[in-house]
């Protein structure tokens, strides 16, 4: 999926096949569903069901600085995502259709609501402007959801006695670009953090960052697949476990802890408009 939210306006990532997103909050805290009551709304959204994308990539447009939301080719579980800031495998209780309809979303506010996110901190408009989908996505979707803990298997990601292999980043805004084997990230206050969550939608599983590594980083990640291992040759990466450790000085360890995840307890399919 390619998404962009960043300072500056739209970089783009692969999500499987494509993004660019920044979810600013941690693995382990979802966004209380209530809050979503106190945004500012959307005053035009039109919601259409993608059926021609050619690219394969799917595409979340979006400056925190700016009330204009846009999606391309997104499913609706990569817009929850997006909303609340939990990764994927941390939704629950989800309808077949949530991975295998995309939705095209073109939503603006009053210039007004412009004027107001670009006097906010980076960090409280892109928190604004996650509330503003969680508003669109339970007026549009009728979604409705809650939260809960529970104890999940889990990954734990730490530095390994060598240290990390990886250097500090200057990059401006955030840039993650993933594919079905490969993951570059660059920027961002939190990149190991949003490593973290970019594994767990690898692995299936939450990825806990406990390297206790924090600011911006320029990290590089190329592994094989476990369905072409057999029949790779010695020329391509290892499987992602190895490349984690070889690649950038970190492992990660199977545990099972608490884990915050957000259950779907109503959600239809939009009209079109």
């Amino acid at each position: 999926m390619t998404g962009a939210q960043s300072s500056q306006p739209a970089s783009s990532r692969k999500l499987a096949p494509s993004v660019a997103a920044l979810f600013a909050i941690a693995i382990l805290s979802v966004r209380a569903p209530a809050q979503a009551a106190t945004a500012p709304p959307f005053d035009v959204a039109s919601i259409h069901v993608n059926n021609t994308a050619t690219d394969g990539h799917h595409h979340i447009v979006s400056n925190p600085a700016e009330s204009h939301f846009r999606t391309i080719n997104l499913s609706l579980r990569d817009l929850i995502q997006f909303a609340y800031g939990v990764p994927g495998s941390q939704i629950l209780g989800a309808p077949p259709w949530l991975d295998s309809i995309m939705f095209d979303i073109d939503a603006k506010s009053d210039p007004a609501v412009d004027a107001e996110l670009r006097t906010l901190p980076s960090e409280d408009a892109r928190h604004e402007k996650q509330l503003m989908v969680q508003a669109l996505l339970a007026d549009r979707f009728q979604l409705r959801v809650h939260s809960e803990t529970r104890q999940l298997p889990v990954y734990s990601l730490v530095v390994m006695k060598n240290g990390p292999s990886f250097k500090p980043s200057k990059v401006d805004g955030t840039t993650i670009d993933t594919g079905r084997s490969r993951m570059h990230i660059a920027g961002s206050d939190d990149t190991i953090g949003i490593l973290a969550r970019q594994l767990a939608q690898v692995l299936g599983r939450p990825v806990l960052n406990q390297t206790g590594l924090t600011g911006r980083y320029d990290l590089t990640l190329r592994w094989t697949p476990d369905d072409a291992l057999a029949s790779s040759s010695s020329d391509l990466p290892p499987d992602i476990f190895t490349a984690i450790k070889e690649q950038l000085g970190l492992r990660l360890e199977s545990a099972k802890g608490p884990v915050a995840v957000l259950v779907i307890d109503s959600v239809q399919k939009p009209s079109q408009n």
